[in-house]
């Protein structure tokens, strides 16, 4: 349930190159430069944008919601960071796939994550992810130790401990996934289109229940830091329908999380799932205070 915006789309041109390394487009961006160059792996291209100065970040976007679209979060951790983002398979500039699933968007991951460790083989990023691409995170950081300094989840990796698609609310589920497939049409050719349909959409957020259900074992493996920044109310503000019942699940995950483990910080912000594209300022605020000289998070 992502909510698009009018960002700016991330400019420049991309040149190709292959699994073990190539050429890179460079685009002056005052005083920064951008550097663009493509991944492929699995049968995809995964289009990577590079740009910033300081410690190396690599920021993960979540189901229908691509690196356009994440530009303005991206321009202010520029600020203080190597930001690396990516369009996962199906969205933006990234080529379509005969597979769309959870293990399939992080492959995606994995595939950067790999190509960034080639690069800088010494420095071990921030890795920030939004929705979907917080679950990523943190399978990845679980199944690959020691390559990430520390996590920042954004509304999402949520234990949450009901499921939100149910045989009572899938067909509201479907009815507006049909119905955000039919708007993304505009997009089709631009830098924030996505090209799953809307059972493929539907489908994934059936498996992402079933992922966050065994989240928790996933937590315990990972031994960096890690900071949540959660919107309050992730479903909407409002008190009709089945958004009360999705905010308050959605909040009991997060409590269930920290009971768990404590060491976690969160942060709250008075917003719905579409908070990064809000909230921008306020996010790349806590991801600045959040990190200390030595990397670690601060609660």
């Amino acid at each position: 349930m992502t909510t698009k915006t009018s960002a700016i789309e991330v400019a420049g041109l991309r040149k190709s190159y292959g699994d073990h390394g190539g050429d890179e487009q460079r685009a002056e961006r005052g005083d920064r430069t951008m550097r663009h160059f493509t991944i492929h792996h699995d049968g995809v291209t995964i289009p990577v944008s590079r740009g910033g100065r300081g410690r190396p970040l690599v920021l993960c976007p979540g189901l229908n919601s691509t690196q356009a679209d994440l530009h303005e979060l991206a321009e202010l951790l520029r600020r203080d960071h190597d930001v690396v983002t990516f369009d996962l398979r199906g969205h933006g500039l990234a080529s379509a796939a005969d597979r769309y699933s959870f293990e399939a968007f992080l492959s995606d991951l994995v595939a950067v994550m790999a190509e960034l460790g080639r690069l800088d083989p010494d420095a071990a990023p921030v890795l920030v992810g939004y929705s979907l691409g917080a679950d990523l995170a943190v399978h990845y950081a679980s199944e690959h130790p020691g390559t990430v300094a520390e996590l920042v989840l954004i509304d999402g990796a949520n234990p949450v401990p009901e499921p939100f698609i149910t045989e009572a609310v899938l067909p509201e589920f479907r009815a507006m996934w049909e119905d955000l497939a039919m708007q993304q049409e505009a997009e089709r050719g631009t830098a924030r289109q996505v090209l799953l349909t809307a059972q493929e959409i539907l489908d994934l957020n059936v498996e992402i229940d079933v992922v966050r259900s065994r989240i928790l074992d996933r937590y315990r493996k990972i031994d960096r830091p890690i900071s949540l920044i959660m919107s309050t109310s992730m479903a909407g503000a409002g008190g009709e329908g089945h958004a009360p019942r999705f905010n308050q699940n959605w909040r009991a995950g997060v409590e269930r999380l920290v009971r768990e483990q404590p060491y976690i910080a969160t942060s709250w912000l008075d917003a719905d799932h579409g908070l990064v594209f809000t909230h921008a300022p306020q996010i790349a605020r806590i991801i600045r205070r959040a990190q200390g000289p030595a990397g670690r998070a601060i609660s």
